[in-house]
């Protein structure tokens, strides 16, 4: 018998630690056994605490070597088990559950898929495997339910991307690639020439389009002229076409006509909430009416409309989280999207009091899930991400019919993604998302402006080469 530390899952076991607090707060020991028939996971954790009498939880996992034979299959099972072993030791430990069980990934519901296929159940695997709350199963069975007649995993299918990481300021929650316009104006014309480069040339690697994407950033920051350039670029209609229209201190009558002219059929109106102080602690250069103004604006034009909120803003208390939900389901747009508050190494806001791990948030997740269901809103996608307050998750939310194809393609990795500008990522997915293969852009936009050719040259190979599973 072979025994082996498993320091190259260490970044994965790292991530169940984070689950339970600080990984300086535990001591733990993981092995890996593999004998000719099976494999096994050992793991002690102990709390690093003042007292010596400390108590110290071993968790073993024993399984069946013989049913693993491919490869990737087995380095997936191996990290699964690696960091569900260490997951079932901290919670012997903490005496404490979490609702997502064992799971850290981004896409729980590309997981049941996976399940689904394998055996036509992923109820069982999550519970009595993962250690998934009930609730959060039901959440997961909801949007594959949402997601049925759209859910398409046709090798020739592709959404397209296109990427603005321009925005007026920063808000103080954001972790994305994106430049305050204060500082970065005189980089616009040569960044937009660059796209537009790159677009014209990423148009012919797509075979089946399912929808098209404009994101950021705030696209509408633009001018109108160098806004225009990009649309005329992309030049699709007749398919789901969004654009993240975002602020509504960007948002107007000229640039809300422009896009109606070039085919866009969804926009992103995202107050993030409806309360005017939280709008100023957190960098906003609008208040609460405003954000009634503009809905009612791009309303006017007919566009399909989503609104994000975030649960955990600073200062904000479940009921001014509440005041948000109510009033977003009282203009009825056609999509609400609830995410929670993610604390990144990008973003201003460093830390987050205890209230948001502890009842708050997960209260207000709760309520806005409830809420929405009850007023004809289902969940239809849904994905997690690291640091965020209560280990919980961003789910969107439509009116039925009114599901969005690119954010289903997008999280559950179906479809191929033509994606261009600075830090945007393609990728060619094949067999539904078996293997995929990515390209991924600088993220610096200087970089991206002077590599362009070079990018486009990369993209075109990825994509045309021959790529079989």
């Amino acid at each position: 018998m072979v025994t082996t530390n498993l320091t190259s899952m260490l970044p994965d076991i790292k991530e169940v630690v984070n689950l339970f607090g600080n990984e300086k707060d535990f001591n733990i020991e993981h092995f890996f056994n593999e004998s000719d028939t099976h494999y096994l996971h050992s793991v002690t954790v102990s709390p690093l605490t003042v007292s010596s009498n400390a108590t110290k939880n071993e968790y073993l996992y024993e399984f069946d070597k013989v049913k693993y034979s491919d490869p990737l299959e087995v380095k997936r099972v191996l990290k699964r088990y690696s960091k569900l072993s260490v997951y079932k030791a901290l919670v012997q430990t903490t005496k404490e559950e979490k609702p997502w069980g064992a799971l850290t990934g981004i896409r729980p519901t590309k997981l049941a898929y996976t399940q689904l296929e394998k055996t036509g159940d992923f109820k069982n695997f999550f519970s009595s495997v993962m250690g998934v709350s009930e609730d959060k199963i039901k959440l997961v069975e909801s949007i594959l339910s949402s997601q049925k007649g759209i859910y398409n995993t046709d090798s020739d299918n592709a959404d397209f991307f296109a990427e603005i990481p321009f925005c007026p300021t920063r808000c103080s929650y954001c972790s994305f690639i994106t430049a305050d316009m204060r500082k970065t104006a005189k980089l616009i014309p040569d960044y937009v020439t660059a796209l537009e480069k790159e677009i014209k040339n990423a148009k012919s690697l797509v075979k089946k389009l399912r929808s098209v994407y404009i994101g950021g950033g705030t696209p509408v920051s633009l001018e109108l002229k160098d806004l225009e350039r990009v649309l005329k670029a992309i030049d699709y209609s007749g398919v789901e076409y969004t654009v993240e229209a975002g602020r509504p201190d960007c948002i107007n009558e000229d640039n809300l006509k422009l896009l109606k002219d070039y085919g866009v059929t969804r926009i992103c109106v995202n107050p993030q909430t409806f309360n005017d102080k939280t709008l100023v602690k957190i960098g906003r250069n609008h208040t609460a009416k405003d954000i009634f103004t503009k809905f009612e604006l791009a309303k006017k034009f007919g566009f399909d409309i989503n609104m994000d909120f975030i649960a955990g803003l600073p200062d904000e208390n479940f009921l001014d989280f509440k005041n948000s939900i109510d009033t977003a389901i009282s203009l009825n747009p056609e999509n609400i999207t609830v995410h929670t508050l993610c604390l990144k190494k990008g973003s201003e806001l460093k830390e987050v009091s205890e209230r948001l791990s502890a009842g708050e948030v997960p209260k207000m997740v709760e309520y806005a899930h409830a809420v929405l269901q009850n007023s004809d809103y289902n969940p239809y996608y849904m994905y997690r991400q690291k640091y965020t307050a209560g280990n919980l998750e961003n789910t969107g939310y439509a009116l039925k019919g009114k599901e969005c194809v690119y954010n289903i393609d997008i999280m559950e990795e179906i479809s191929s993604n033509i994606a261009c500008g600075a830090h945007a990522v393609s990728k060619v997915v094949i067999n539904g998302g078996e293997r995929i293969e990515r390209y991924a852009s600088p993220k610096d936009i200087v970089t991206f402006i002077n590599k362009v050719d070079e990018i486009i040259r990369a993209k075109k190979e990825l994509f045309e080469k021959e790529l079989k599973f």
